[in-house]
């Protein structure tokens, strides 16, 4: 996982369980593409896109790549399923923010 509170020696023990995958609730699936918001995260607003063994943070607002990588298509498909939802993760990104839960966004067809 690329959330800060999953590198190694930068939270104490309880807080890294605390963070699991419980925290970080799938928004959308599409072309075995994951996409996911985590609760208590940093900014900028950005999802992860999830494909295989592959993980990118994705910010919402540019679009832009922020850390990871995916495959080219992979990447192309989840750009243009965000340009397409993009008031909708803003809106997820809001509710995460405080503590409530997001709303499904439909996949990509």
């Amino acid at each position: 996982m690329l959330c800060d509170c999953k590198a190694p020696n930068t939270v104490s023990q309880r807080d890294a369980l605390e963070c699991s995958t419980a925290d970080m609730p799938t928004i959308s699936q599409f072309f075995g593409i994951v996409i996911q918001i985590f609760w208590r995260e940093h900014a900028p607003p950005h999802f992860h896109a999830l494909y295989g063994e592959h993980e990118a943070l994705i910010d919402i607002r540019t679009l832009g790549v922020i850390r990871g990588n995916l495959p080219r298509r992979a990447l192309a498909l989840t750009i243009e399923w965000a340009f397409e939802h993009r008031a909708e993760l803003m809106e997820d990104w809001r509710l995460c923010q405080s503590k409530q839960p997001p709303k499904r966004i439909a996949p990509l067809e």
